[in-house]
């Protein structure tokens, strides 16, 4: 079975005379991007020649002119949860997408439902959530959207895949 790929950046428009592109982020983690690395995208295997972060540019070996580089525009980069894992290190209480994606969400004892996407609006992440069987037929919302923020979030246990939360029923029933 092949391994889910996500999409990790998107390449613009050429730049200059030596096959620089506009690069686009779709990551957390700019740092896994590196002189030398290899990615997969929808137009073959990439790999890194140069990277600017300031200039937003990106050059990939072997297309090192600026007709070489324009057949790479709109190109999409892609990572598995294996390059993902090995390229971005995360901080203390934080956790990839992946992971949380599948977790049930718990108040006290009670389970409110399980994390079926996560969805980014302005600089916050919400978790979208799938309601238990039981809430809905107690009259409560199929799914709704919980902020993945202190106010709401008490901790993410990855061994035990829940969510712990507070005052997130609240969120369900209002929803």
């Amino acid at each position: 079975m092949p391994q889910e790929q996500f999409i990790i950046a998107q390449i613009g428009r050429t730049i200059g005379l030596w096959g620089d592109l506009k690069f686009h982020l779709h990551t957390d983690f700019p740092e896994q991007f590196k002189v030398g690395h290899t990615y997969k995208s929808n137009r073959g295997d990439l790999t890194v020649a140069d990277i600017n972060f300031k200039r937003g540019t990106i050059r990939f070996r072997g297309y090192e002119s600026i007709d070489a580089a324009k057949k790479l525009t709109n190109a999409k980069l892609f990572a598995d949860i294996e390059q993902t894992k090995e390229h971005c290190d995360l901080q203390e209480g934080q956790h990839f997408w992946f992971d949380i994606i599948g977790c049930a969400v718990k108040q006290d004892d009670e389970v409110l439902g399980v994390v079926e996407d996560i969805q980014r609006m302005a600089d916050t992440d919400y978790l979208a959530i799938k309601t238990d069987e039981t809430l809905v037929e107690a009259g409560m919302s199929k799914s709704f959207l919980l902020p993945y923020i202190d106010r709401y979030i008490i901790k993410a246990d990855m061994e035990e895949k829940v969510v712990y939360t507070q005052d997130a029923k609240d969120i369900l029933e209002a929803s």
